[in-house]
C-alpha cells in the first residue's frame, strides 16, 4: 500500500502500475522455467525428472541436430543405443559428440597412437549405429604429464533449443544409481551461447575430430 501511495505522489496512476504489473507477470510467464534432473534414490515429496529418462527422450526426439558431450561412457553400444537409432532413422540429422580420450598414468604411449587406439575401438566395438556422428577430442588430456580429464562437460543440445547440463556421465551408475543432478531448459538464447562455444573451441583447433576407422 505505501509503494502504491508513493506511486501517486510520483504521479503514476493506480491503473497504471495495474497494467505494468499484468506487463511484468506476463513477461514472466513467458521465461524458459528448467526442469530438475536427478538421478539417484527418489525422495518423497521431491518432484524432480529421472536423468535416464531425460537423455533417452532428448536424443530420441530430436530432429535436426544433437551437440553431446560426456567426460565418461561405459558399454557404448548401450550408452549410444537410443542416439544411433535416432541417427539410422533419421539420416539428415547432424550430430556432434565431444568424448574424453584418457591417458593412464605411467603411460607413455605416443599420442597419436591413443587416438588411433581410442577410435578403432569406438567405431569397431562402441557406436552400435551404421549413420555415424562427428567426434571431438581434447587433444591436452595426451600430452605427457599434461592434466587428465580435461573434457569434463557433460551437456546436451537438442534441435537448438533444449539444453540439458548435468553432473552424469553416459554411464550406468551416473544415469540410474549415482546422485546427480541436472538442470533442462528449453531456451534458444541459452542454447545459442552453449553451442557457439563448443565450435569455438573447434574452430580455434582446440578440440580435434576423431579419424574414421
Amino acid at each position: 500500500m505505501a509503494a502504491l501511495q508513493e506511486l501517486e505522489r510520483m504521479g503514476i496512476s493506480g491503473s497504471a502500475v495495474t497494467a505494468w504489473i499484468r506487463t511484468v507477470e506476463e513477461v514472466s510467464s513467458r521465461m524458459p522455467r528448467p526442469d530438475l534432473v536427478w538421478s539417484g534414490p527418489e525422495v518423497p515429496g521431491l518432484h524432480a525428472r529421472d536423468t535416464r529418462r531425460v537423455y533417452e527422450e532428448l536424443l530420441g526426439s530430436a530432429e535436426r541436430s544433437i551437440w553431446a558431450s560426456s567426460y565418461a561412457y561405459f558399454d557404448g553400444p548401450r550408452a549410444f543405443d537410443v542416439l544411433a537409432r535416432r541417427m539410422d532413422a533419421r539420416p539428415d540429422l547432424r550430430v556432434t559428440l565431444l568424448l574424453n580420450i584418457q591417458r593412464r598414468r605411467g603411460d607413455t604411449t605416443a599420442g597419436e597412437e591413443l587416438v588411433r587406439r581410442f577410435a578403432d575401438r569406438f567405431w569397431e566395438t562402441d557406436w552400435p549405429g551404421s549413420s555415424r556422428p562427428r567426434v571431438y577430442y581434447d587433444p591436452r588430456s595426451l600430452e605427457l604429464d599434461g592434466p587428465a580429464g580435461v573434457l569434463h562437460a557433460k551437456a546436451v543440445v537438442v534441435d537448438d533449443e533444449a539444453v540439458f547440463v548435468t553432473s552424469a556421465n553416459l554411464t550406468e551408475a551416473a544415469l540410474d544409481r549415482n546422485i546427480e543432478i541436472g538442470l533442462l531448459v528449453r531456451d534458444r538464447a541459452l542454447a545459442a551461447s552453449v553451442l557457439s562455444h563448443f565450435r569455438g573451441l573447434i574452430d580455434q583447433g582446440l578440440l580435434l575430430p576423431l579419424p574414421m576407422a
